[in-house]
């Protein structure tokens, strides 16, 4: 497997990408001498690459995928992926990492250092300096103590970032759509809306990621519920404080100080008016800048990509879901039997499915169950669909016209744990397989076929049948199966109580040929059969 490192990373994270088994790692800086991360130097490299780690440099638009047919899995040392094409990726199956946590602590700091500067007046004080001058009254400032800070958007960053705050002795205001109480209490902030951080807090600080809902989140109308002389900081995304706006509100003397580090275009065009107000301090882009950070980064996104590559799943992932590890663990004995559960409900229906009804009994309710979702949906369409994985299955099945709907059921059930598929015709019909783990190894079974009970491994070959409940069908099918020497490893049968049918399901060591599967048919107690590939 060959793993390209396109931009510059922690050398030790590049070791130990070297260091595993079967992979090839392409350094770019050290395989073309005036690497620039251009689109041609891109294609030069990646045709037979499988992984690919980048920072902020590299651009893998829609155009560099397509010219991958081997890649899986794209890495960003760092939390923007701004430059990597998430939905020609998505398209692809290819999976899209980030580390949200490597760079937390480095830009949290360097929200902070903006805040100092922008209360104490430290970096103008050292032009004045440099020129020759001792302007002490000229740059007097203030004290952080006591002040009311806003912040907007309390995830990692913004969560450091009110626990510096609070050593100061400052009071904290937090909005964030996804806030919930019990975790504003934790954190020792109040809980409020947008609105109310413009007009009580003294100072403001974002920390949200830039889409429709955040762009120009801070523009005139906000400066203008704003108090006078307030103090505002952007180390998170360009464009989320509207720029015009802001400079209007330094010129009128609403804005008192601000800090900016981010961009609405990268880098600062020269003649930008951000860079020519004393009250404004500017960075070029360096919350991660840290060598804490760098390295962190670095050998967390490596990692990130050796796990992918091994098949494992993934963590941070951008395009499908991404658990914790002690989720991930607990999950994981579900996964093959929801892509089993897939394949069989697909095999078992018609071909007019119109939606996918998955439901979850028991103490899996408690889990984050979207992987689980993933591998069944990835599981429905494994016979029906190419290069399908976690990251392309729902985009596939809703251009299938297939609709998913999730259920999480408070309902006793028959097992302690069960997962339930139904599939949903267009002509109002359904079928409807069920399935859970067997003993101290947890072996994943089918357990219900359309409301009977069975016992079914969930590998192999099955031959499912709905017949009519009368005697020799078991001696029928063991006569035309031999003779077409179809070995039957093991079966399961469910008898209806009151309609006179069964439901048997046999595994078996093969296929039964055509011409086996249509005597199978011609007999008059079999209403219908499916063999299954599992």
């Amino acid at each position: 497997m060959k793993i390209l490192v396109a931009d510059k990373i922690s050398s030790t994270g590049i070791e130990f990408l070297k260091q595993q088994a079967g992979c090839e790692v392409v350094v770019a800086w050290e395989t073309i001498a005036d690497w620039k991360a251009s689109p041609e130097q891109l294609k030069q490299l990646i045709g037979d690459v499988e992984a690919v780690a980048v920072r902020s440099e590299s651009k893998i638009t829609a155009e560099i995928i397509a010219a991958a047919p081997k890649l899986k899995v794209i890495g960003r040392a760092g939390v923007g992926v701004d430059n990597i094409d998430i939905e020609a990726a998505t398209e692809r199956g290819i999976i899209v990492m980030n580390t949200p946590g490597g760079n937390t602590l480095a830009t949290a700091e360097l929200t902070f250092t903006h805040m100092l500067c922008g209360t104490r007046p430290i970096a103008q004080a050292n032009e004045a300096m440099r020129g020759g001058r001792w302007d002490r009254k000229l740059y007097s400032g203030f004290e952080l103590n006591g002040k009311t800070l806003g912040v907007c958007g309390l995830g990692r960053i913004g969560a450091e970032v009110t626990k510096r705050a609070q050593a100061f002795n400052m009071d904290v205001l937090a909005y964030d759509p996804f806030l919930t109480e019990a975790r504003a209490k934790t954190l020792g902030v109040k809980k409020v809306e947008l609105e109310d951080i413009f007009v009580n807090a003294d100072y403001i600080t974002v920390h949200m990621p830039l889409n429709e809902a955040t762009k120009h989140m801070i523009d005139e109308a906000a400066f203008a519920k704003m108090k006078d002389g307030v103090r505002v900081f952007n180390v998170a995304r360009g464009g989320i404080i509207k720029e015009s706006a802001l400079i209007e509100a330094v010129k009128s003397g609403k804005v008192a100080a601000a800090g900016l580090d981010v961009f609405e275009s990268e880098p600062l065009a020269e003649d930008s008016e951000l860079r020519s107000l004393e009250q404004v301090v500017t960075t070029p882009h360096l919350g991660a800048s840290t060598r804490e950070a760098q390295e962190s980064v670095g050998i967390e996104i490596a990692e990130q990509i050796a796990e992918v590559l091994a098949e494992k799943p993934a963590r941070n992932a951008i395009n499908m879901p991404s658990v914790d590890a002690k989720t991930l663990e607990a999950l994981k004995p579900y996964l093959d039997l929801g892509t089993a559960l897939g394949t069989f409900v697909q095999q078992l229906a018609p071909a007019n499915v119109v939606k996918l009804r998955i439901t979850y009994f028991g103490k899996i309710v408690e889990l984050d169950a979207m992987p689980l979702s993933r591998a069944i949906q990835r599981g429905y369409l494994k016979q029906i669909s190419d290069n399908v994985n976690d990251v392309n299955a729902p985009k596939k099945l809703q251009e299938l016209g297939v609709e998913v709907e999730t259920v999480k059921s408070n309902q006793e059930a028959e097992y302690t744990e069960l997962v339930e598929v139904q599939a949903l015709c267009s002509d109002g019909k359904t079928r409807t397989a069920s399935g859970t783990l067997f003993g101290k190894h947890q072996s994943p079974r089918i357990v219900n076929i359309d409301g009977h009970g069975v016992e079914v491994n969930t590998s192999g070959i099955l031959l499912a049948i709905k017949n009519k409940d009368v005697p020799g069908i078991v001696g029928f099918l063991g006569t035309e199966l031999g003779k077409d020497g179809v070995n039957i490893a093991n079966m399961s049968m469910s008898r209806d109580q009151g309609e006179g049918f069964a439901i048997s399901v046999f595994e078996l060591d093969s296929v039964p040929s055509e011409a086996a599967q249509a005597k199978i048919l011609e007999h008059v107690a079999i209403m219908k059969f499916r063999v299954i590939e599992l």
